[in-house]
């Protein structure tokens, strides 16, 4: 077995178990890329401090590039015996150029290293992430204009509650991707800080220029305590707090999609491409997409608390603990990239049963509040209007009967408030075009509210 690069004070063999149970390359060797480009920058500033000759410099820069090469191949050869992604890329350094390759840990320690490398990555994963929630939500605002007459019923618990625009509703959704780009945004700066230079946890004793290698691999900031930024991983609960949430969303539209899509609701049909079939009912398509997302929501929320476990009670500063906050980490990031992916595509791909929408809108006495609205308007203080409406609803159910299905005389004996006007009035496009408050349901306002999207996605 190869000598380990920490073996120096052991005498005995690692056992093949332990090295098998300790070893992360599994899954860090996606770092390789992070973790070449840190390893490249750490040379310069070795090499600025003195510590490297311009000829080792040189030779150290060129392996690098080669053993990122040799991976992008698939011709490097990964074994549990180097533990993790770091101790790989240094045992093929230190193959190629010999002792050079042993220079380049100077002053560097593991501990910040990783910590280096999975705060480029997460750069590079949010900035993906922020791309891909942008997009769509440009989706939802097409549809939100492509349909931005369509008229559906809104719901509290679960009941239909007023008539609303259907793009007013793609809107709510457009504003809470809003704000999950927000909070991703702001957490990119508590994820660009360099951490590089705090070696295991008490810094350097070789003059590096901090500022330089934050320069050289584009951090905003840089750690003011080595303890702190070996031992931190709250960028990383941050960023799955956030994906935690950006899931959540898409499960609550998913599942929108999923009622409305059905035969009993008919509101919508889902695009085929995206949908599946029955092993042995021919006549089904199922939304096996949307439930997948919906499914995976779990798996992020899981990621968040695993890694909050794993931190509880960690003292400072490094631990081997923190190995296991990789895993879930990478596996967010695939699995937010892909439900924002192909929630996208499938958004795109929907069509509405405009005339089902209004019909289900017209249903359930979702104008009632509008009579009771229209009695205020007359006069009438809105808890005796809404006593009154309440009876009018309660008559016109006994006869199965609509509001709007009554006859005048039927409405004054309730009220004599009521004119012939009210039949304008409690209309489900009146309803609708009533709410011209910021932020309401009318035609004006949702159209307003996708005017400003459209700016603000054009930024």
């Amino acid at each position: 077995m190869a000598e380990k690069p920490w073996g120096g004070r052991f005498t005995q063999k690692t056992d093949d178990l332990a090295e098998e149970f300790t070893s992360s390359i599994s899954f860090d060797k996606r770092l390789y890329r992070c973790d070449i480009k840190g390893s490249m920058a750490y040379c310069e500033a070795l090499a600025k401090a003195g510590i490297l000759s311009r000829e080792e410099r040189g030779k150290i820069l060129q392996a690098l590039k080669e053993t990122e090469e040799e991976i992008e191949r698939g011709e490097f050869s990964f074994s549990n015996c180097w533990e993790d992604i770091h101790m790989h890329i240094e045992q093929r350094l230190q193959e190629k150029i010999g002792e050079v390759g042993g220079k380049l840990h100077t002053g560097r320690s593991r501990n910040d290293q990783i910590s280096l490398d999975m705060r480029l990555y997460l750069k590079e994963g949010v900035l993906s992430i922020l791309d891909l929630v942008k997009e769509l939500q440009t989706s939802l605002v097409k549809q939100a204009a492509k349909y931005i007459n369509s008229i559906m019923p809104g719901y509290t618990h679960l009941r239909k509650a007023q008539p609303i625009l259907f793009s007013h509703h793609l809107m709510a959704y457009y504003e809470m991707f809003k704000r999950d780009r927000e909070r991703l945004t702001d957490a990119l700066r508590r994820i660009d800080v360099l951490p590089l230079g705090s070696g295991a946890l008490a810094g350097s004793p070789y003059p590096i220029d901090r500022d330089y290698l934050a320069e050289l691999l584009g951090f905003a900031e840089i750690s003011q305590n080595s303890i702190d930024a070996v031992g931190n991983r709250d960028f990383v609960v941050e960023f799955l707090s956030h994906c935690a949430l950006i899931m959540m969303h898409l499960s609550r539209l998913c599942e929108e999609f999923i009622i409305w899509s059905s035969a009993e609701a008919g509101f919508l049909h889902l695009p085929q491409s995206l949908c599946t079939g029955s092993s042995i009912m021919p006549q089904k398509e199922n939304p096996d997409v949307l439930e997948l997302i919906r499914a995976k929501t779990g798996r992020v929320y899981g990621a968040l608390v695993s890694l909050l476990t794993i931190l509880k009670a960690l003292p400072l500063a490094y631990n081997r603990d923190l190995q296991e906050d990789k895993e879930p980490m990478f596996d967010t990031v695939d699995t937010v990239k892909n439900s924002l992916k192909i929630m996208a595509k499938l958004l795109d791909g929907i069509e509405v049963n405009q005339e089902r929408m209004r019909a289900a809108a017209a249903e359930g006495f979702t104008n009632a509040t509008d009579l009771a609205d229209y009695l205020v308007l007359n006069g009438i203080p809105f808890r005796k209007a809404h006593q009154v409406a309440g009876k009018v609803v309660q008559y016109a159910e006994e006869r199965d009967k609509k509001l709007e299905d009554l006859s005048l005389a039927q409405l004054q004996s309730f009220s004599p408030a009521i004119k012939e006007d009210v039949f304008d009035y409690i209309r489900i496009e009146s309803s609708v075009d009533h709410r011209q408050t910021i932020g309401g349901t009318a035609r004006q306002r949702v159209a307003e509210q996708i005017k400003r999207a459209q700016k603000e996605l054009a930024c």
